[in-house]
């Protein structure tokens, strides 16, 4: 499929994701082939690389050459990740500074749509035959050739303000009318601005608008040390930072060769199960409030606060940040703290689930649900969502199944599939995950092994690479880290779930009326702060 003068980066970890170096005239062909063959496309991303070792194919040669670029020749490399039969390949080509374009995927995989375009206000690179040359993340007041990714971008630096529209898609036709919602709404959520086309109160058309808390958190990285790095992950969407950190410190462990204790790899799954519960908890009280049925919003709440209560107690913060570290964690839970859990976790699992028949038995909730906001199997495959949003529309997908890391391999979590695709399925598919959560929360604890919660972590090596991907509550969360020729952070690439399933957001409401656009959105409850990167 790649070709024989496809290179293999020996610099790449962990060895189980191969990353294949092709020549610039043969990426799309790799792409067909990955595409006639089903696979997934996970992520697509650039790097500056003008003062970094790479290998070169050459013709004739029996193995990669490397050589030194001193700011000209070859200049940025283009990333991408696909997933296919449980499996993860990066595939990467080179472009030259001189020429910063590249072939767009858009027509292949949609996803490749937006990353396409960050990757052209971001770095500079420029998609060729893409279909819409919009900014993404970068709003239009920002000056052109401002490219906060390359290395001579100076982000200390104000930057000018410019002159510029965003050119909405408007429907045309009688009877037609705009909504604009936000980007400031009514309540504490972040911003986005959301635009509707609809005829009375039918929507005909929903684009959304964002990048309003892009923060710069990607350049960031490049400024940090590998240990200050996991403090920002843990931040780059404060609702799961425990994902966050875990992803960033897996793709860190894999460059370094470095295995935390199985006590380590159980108490960092613990926090991971508790910060899936909390947040579904809210998740479904705030889709019951939506549709005005208060009374869950209260009850749901109730017992999120009760386990972020114990957190605090028990692990120093409520969200439990700053507790997953390179090599181990930071805290660690006495016999009296782990018999609280479990108490409290029966305890969960009676309240729960009379909660759970309260949901599930009343007519009015019922009727808002259900039949609405419906992804359908067919475009959630298209659109390459992951999560909950793809469990609820068929798409079987979770890396705590499908890629494995202890104690996962020993306490195989339970993937709960719904067809309907609606706001029913993602509102089940969350109360299922509830209860598989206590069960393994209830198996972490009755097998925590004795040993220590940190251990030596040495930095990586110059010009390496790592990868990583981990479950978080929303799904799939994957970090890339490159080390540059200092052994610096070169590059760290974040792709968190709402990356790609924000864009499912716009396709579910079709066919809806206005009022079910915010319990429609709140089934999803996509990250802004996790996608403005």
């Amino acid at each position: 499929m790649l070709g024989p003068d496809a290179i293999r980066d020996e610099g790449h970890y962990p060895e189980t994701v191969p990353s294949f170096l092709v020549p610039r005239e043969r990426f799309i062909e790799a792409a067909r082939g990955m595409k006639k063959v089903g696979a997934r496309l996970v992520a697509e991303w650039a790097t500056d690389e003008r003062v970094m070792k790479i290998p070169l194919p050459f013709k004739g040669r029996d193995r990669p050459v490397l050589r030194e670029v001193e700011g000209v020749g070859m200049g940025f490399g283009i990333y991408t990740c696909f997933f296919l039969d449980s499996e993860y390949i990066i595939i990467s080509y080179r472009i030259p500074l001189e020429d910063p374009s590249f072939p767009s995927l858009t027509k292949k995989f949609v996803p490749a749509f937006r990353f396409e375009r960050q990757m052209r206000s971001l770095m500079g690179v420029i998609p060729v035959e893409h279909p819409d040359p919009r900014p993404w993340i970068k709003h239009e007041d920002w000056p052109e050739d401002a490219w906060p990714l390359r290395k001579d971008f100076d982000p200390s630096r104000p930057m000018p303000r410019v002159k510029g529209e965003y050119q909405w898609i408007r429907a045309e036709g009688e009877g037609v009318y705009e909504i604009p919602v936000g980007p400031v709404h009514a309540g504490i959520i972040e911003p986005g601005h959301f635009r509707f086309q609809a005829v009375g109160e039918d929507i005909l058309h929903l684009e959304e608008r964002l990048g309003y808390v892009h923060k710069g958190i990607e350049k960031r990285f490049e400024a940090l040390s590998w240990i200050e790095g996991v403090r920002l992950a843990g931040r780059v969407s404060g609702d799961t930072t425990v994902a966050h950190a875990l992803a960033y410190c897996r793709a860190l462990e894999a460059m370094t060769g470095c295995v935390p204790q199985e006590r380590v790899l159980r108490l960092r799954a613990l926090m991971l199960e508790r910060e899936r519960i909390a947040n579904h908890l809210g998740d479904i009280g705030a889709i019951c409030n939506d549709v005005a049925f208060t009374f869950l919003l209260y009850q749901f709440s109730r017992l999120r606060e009760v386990v972020l209560r114990t957190n605090a107690k028990l692990f120093g913060h409520r969200l439990m940040m700053d507790r997953v570290i390179p090599g181990g964690v930071t805290v660690d839970i006495t016999p009296e703290g782990r018999e609280e859990i479990l108490r409290e976790m029966e305890w969960m699992k009676k309240e729960f689930e009379r909660l759970v028949i309260i949901y599930d038995e009343n007519p009015s909730l019922e009727d808002r649900v259900r039949d609405a906001g419906v992804l359908l199997p067919e475009d959630a495959r298209e659109l390459g969502v992951v999560g909950f949003v793809a469990r609820a529309s068929g798409i079987g997908l979770d890396c705590r199944v499908q890629n494995p890391f202890p104690p996962y391999d020993q306490i195989i979590p339970k993937m709960t599939v719904l067809n309907s695709g609606d706001i029913h399925a993602r509102v089940w598919v969350r109360i299922e995950e509830i209860r598989d959560s206590l069960r393994i929360i209830g198996e972490i604890l009755k097998g925590l092994p004795q040993g220590e919660i940190s251990g030596r972590f040495d930095p990586p090596s110059k010009e390496g690479s790592g990868f990583a991907v981990v479950e978080g509550w929303r799904g799939e969360i994957v970090y890339w880290l490159q080390s540059g020729p200092r052994g610096e952070i070169n590059r760290c690439m974040v792709r968190d779930p709402s990356s790609v399933n924000w864009i499912a957001v716009e396709q579910s409401i079709h066919g809806n009326i206005v009022p079910d656009f915010p319990v429609c959105n709140k089934s999803f409850n996509q990250s802004y702060s996790g996608h403005d990167l």
